[in-house]
């Protein structure tokens, strides 16, 4: 159902939830300490495969790792971690399940993670304007940047190209397209 509104091209439009995050959520300045928690780990766990595939899933997310509350995630036991891999309302990858709870970890050794964080993109949200799909870059420097530091604090699933689908999803880079309605507007 298309509603006339100009959208990035990489949007698939006839998918509500995903046009949902694309108008609400994607390129939004975010400072909220457990959703920028939440995002990291979210990214982490789509390595590999497709966004669409973890959005699906995200609700489940939320349920299984108390909402992301970095204390709650910490205290997490391997049984518990291990229940989930035949979880299939998440990704079951042993890896990125234990990830999440790794991150928890290194996560409350950073005295101020959001401020942290937003260091790497000078502290506000970069904008760019793209044309076309193959103008996004997939990485940039600033994501190198971030993931070497996030490496060195004990993070996990934390690949430049990771962090730099983050930081688009957080708004610490702004890179809807120039022909998008939220171009200029968040």
């Amino acid at each position: 159902m298309s509603d006339g509104k100009s959208r990035c091209p990489w949007l698939p439009a006839h998918l509500d939830l995903y046009r949902e995050y694309h108008d609400t959520e994607w390129g939004v300045p975010s400072r909220d300490p457990r959703h920028l928690f939440e995002m990291i780990c979210l990214e982490g766990a789509q390595a590999g495969l497709s966004w669409w595939t973890v959005l699906q899933k995200r609700e489940r997310y939320r349920q299984v790792f108390h909402h992301f509350h970095p204390e709650k995630v910490a205290a997490m036991t391997d049984a518990e971690l291990e229940s989930l891999v035949l979880d299939p309302g998440i990704i079951r990858h042993r890896g990125k399940i234990f990830a999440v709870r790794q991150n928890a970890l290194a996560w409350l050794q950073i005295p101020d993670p959001v401020e942290w964080l937003w260091s790497f993109a000078g502290k506000k949200p970069q904008r760019n304007a793209f044309k076309s799909i193959t103008d996004y870059p997939s990485r940039t420097e600033a994501s190198d940047a971030m993931s070497k530091a996030l490496r060195k604090a004990g993070f996990n699933f934390v690949g430049s190209t990771t962090l730099y689908a983050f930081m688009q999803a957080t708004g610490m880079v702004n890179d809807h397209s120039a022909d998008c309605y939220l171009s200029r507007k968040k």
